[in-house]
């Protein structure tokens, strides 16, 4: 007998009417009427069943701290980078683990159920990252949580930041990351990205920096990035984020960068709701959209995720870990309407991500993890028209979350009593 049978799903890949079976934490078939019995049943009713949503770029050191010490009044990244150095001196690594717990929360609440986030190390307490490092351990059970380390105020710029970054690899985080645009030259930001891709090819880690979040069509650090990993062998092992200033390149340039970035394997991280409310804050009209080229870095063959980057922290007032949010906005900055542009964009938040991640065993299939979402959509472009509700979040075959289907009731006379937002069947 199996532990958990969810029948009548569609799937993200168009298969419809199938019956996903779960024993000890692993699903064990996927297939139409599936002839078992299990001690738990959910049924889908024809709507989607997919892998979990995934969060290829957060920041969870600093989220749910809005209006600490003060709100961010003019909503720019420099604003923000301030805000964030004078908050730090008054964190409290309980209090970073409140927030981060609570945000954890939300996340499963929203089918999210694995998070990369970036942990500031500039700080000689490293304090985000014993903090972060402590939530790490307490959700394992229900979020895979992958941290990043993060030379927010500059590897080269801030004293000592190198040996903080190792530091805070030593005591359990995972990835290197960098933030080259942010040094005090263009030389420091090509040495920074030859130190970091050097240390993670000795330590045998993952890379993902920040890099040229910026209006300014000449910071080219992907460039860098993208030699670094070749002449060190770490093809689809690193992570450019951001790249917004590709976004004001001109095309000639691009039409060599691309085919580089493709050869080193570079996975792309863009986010969407951040990248187009702090760029482009400079200009008056034509005003830049900021998010970096996804179109055609998905034509180019790289594998491009889309991240939330921030929530309710001194960068970004809004936000709620709805990862169809994030892949809504990418669909309209992108102008990705095209049936299959939508599909890519519902990629970014889901199979993208994870491999950007390289989880294990991720995906709606056989030996993998019983990890899945049952949303109130039919497919993932009505899921992103909608933000579907999540009507179960399964982790490891267990419902973890729940909640009720989304309708209307109506008091107008000759028009149904309760409607629905689903497309109707044909």
């Amino acid at each position: 007998m199996m532990d958990l049978v969810l029948r009548d799903a569609s799937l993200p890949d168009g298969r419809r009417g199938i019956d996903i079976g779960i024993t000890g934490g692993v699903i064990t078939a996927v297939e139409p009427r599936l002839a078992a019995e299990a001690r738990e049943t959910i049924d889908a009713q024809g709507l989607l069943a997919s892998p979990p949503f995934v969060d290829a770029h957060f920041h969870m050191d600093a989220t749910l701290s809005l209006g600490l010490p003060r709100l961010n009044r003019s909503g720019t990244l420099l604003e923000g980078i301030a805000l964030w150095g004078e908050l730090k001196p008054t964190l409290t690594q309980d209090a970073i683990v409140e927030r981060a717990l609570a945000y954890c929360d939300w996340a499963v609440a929203q089918g999210l159920l694995a998070i990369r986030s970036h942990v500031d190390i500039c700080d000689e307490r490293l304090l985000a990252v014993d903090a972060l490092v402590e939530v790490k351990r307490r959700v394992k059970p229900y979020l895979d949580l992958q941290l990043v380390a993060f030379p927010q105020d500059g590897l080269l710029r801030f004293p000592g930041a190198f040996a903080l970054l190792q530091r805070a690899l030593a005591r359990g985080v995972d990835v290197v990351g960098g933030i080259p645009h942010f040094e005090r030259t263009m030389e420091d930001g090509r040495q920074s990205v030859r130190m970091l891709c050097e240390l993670a090819a000795a330590q045998g880690r993952l890379v993902d920096m920040h890099c040229d979040e910026t209006d300014d069509p000449l910071s080219r650090h992907v460039e860098t990035l993208a030699f670094e990993t070749q002449r060190l062998g770490l093809q689809g092992r690193v992570t450019g984020s951001h790249l917004t200033s590709m976004h004001s390149m001109d095309n000639y340039y691009v039409s060599k960068l691309i085919p580089l970035m493709a050869e080193a394997r570079l996975g792309v991280v863009a986010n969407p709701l951040i990248n187009i409310t702090i760029q482009g804050r400079h200009d008056t009209y034509p005003r830049r959209r900021g998010m970096t080229r996804v179109p055609e870095l998905m034509d180019a063959g790289l594998t491009v995720a889309l991240g939330h980057d921030c929530v309710m922290d001194p960068w970004y007032s809004l936000g709620s870990g709805d990862m169809l949010e994030v892949a809504g906005m990418a669909v309209h900055v992108g102008q990705m309407t095209g049936i299959e542009a939508m599909r890519r964009c519902f990629a970014g938040v889901t199979e993208n991500a994870a491999r950007l991640l390289h989880l294990d065993r991720y995906g709606i299939a056989p030996g993998n993890h019983a990890d899945l979402v049952l949303l109130e959509a039919q497919d993932p472009i009505e899921a992103i028209r909608l933000r579907a509700a999540r009507l179960a979040v399964i982790r490891r075959g267990r419902v973890v979350a729940r909640a009720p289907r989304r309708s209307a009731t109506l008091a107008l006379p000759g028009r149904p009593g309760e409607i629905s937002l689903l497309q109707p069947r044909r």
